[in-house]
């Protein structure tokens, strides 16, 4: 089988129960995988859940998967681009899958805001790292505080490389998503996020030399935090700084 698009599949069986389970704790009705691959944490699922389905872009993993598991009625195989995917057509149910470095980022926006339950993705560590970060790390940055929006983030466990095939050049780890419900007084959670993304534009500058450009300097200049680095700054100062803006 043609290997493309990066990807490196795990075959730990002791990791793949783990994320099964931090899935589906108590069983599932109905759970999304994105991105299956081969169907080792597909089959975990189906153990543990009423159905699954599968989204995969790779077409000759579709019809591995389709061979594979072929008279497996509670599996629903889809060949889509999960970034072009509505996630929420399923309802609020939880999401899983090994998401490929590349492309990492815009899944978990689209994941978390398509309001499942709980989200359990396997991950670069680096990446993990950046999402449970808190003010003052060098790993905090705006994908802590665009995940923060919507839920609160887990880092589980790590897993090394010696659990995939062929084994990637980097750690892993799993992380939980979920969501919290919290609003932050935010009704305009697009603007919000246009607000955090020039904060951090230039990350080591502060806010007056990212911001005053954008929103006028006499404004930026009058905040006592705008001689503040965004890195320094928490997800509720930054609803309050923007909630000033009007």
């Amino acid at each position: 089988m043609p290997q493309k698009l990066g990807q490196h599949f795990l075959t730990n069986g002791s990791v793949l129960d783990r994320i099964a389970l931090a899935v589906c704790p108590e069983g599932e009705e109905l759970v999304i995988e994105i991105g299956p691959g081969k169907g080792a944490l597909t089959e975990k699922l189906l153990q543990r859940s009423g159905r699954v389905i599968a989204i995969e872009l790779d077409p000759y993993l579709v019809e591995h998967l389709r061979h594979k598991f072929d008279g497996e009625t509670r599996l629903q195989v889809i060949h889509a681009d999960v970034l072009h995917t509505d996630l929420a057509q399923w309802g609020p149910v939880p999401i899983s899958g090994n998401l490929p470095y590349y492309i990492t980022s815009p899944i978990l926006e689209k994941s978390v805001r398509a309001g499942a339950p709980r989200t359990v993705f396997l991950i670069q560590k680096e990446v993990a790292h950046r999402l449970v970060a808190r003010p003052n790390s060098r790993d905090y940055g705006y994908l802590t505080l665009q995940t923060a929006l919507f839920a609160d983030t887990k880092l589980l466990f790590e897993v090394k490389p010696g659990a995939f095939k062929p084994p990637p050049k980097v750690d892993s780890a799993v992380v939980l998503l979920t969501p919290h419900g919290r609003d932050y007084g935010i009704a305009d959670r697009e603007g919000f996020l246009k607000f955090l993304s020039h904060s951090f534009r230039q990350k080591r500058k502060t806010l007056r030399n990212n911001l005053a450009g954008v929103y006028g300097k006499e404004v930026i200049d009058a905040w006592p935090e705008g001689g503040l680095r965004a890195e320094q700054i928490a997800i509720e100062q930054f609803a309050e700084l923007f909630l000033r803006l009007g």
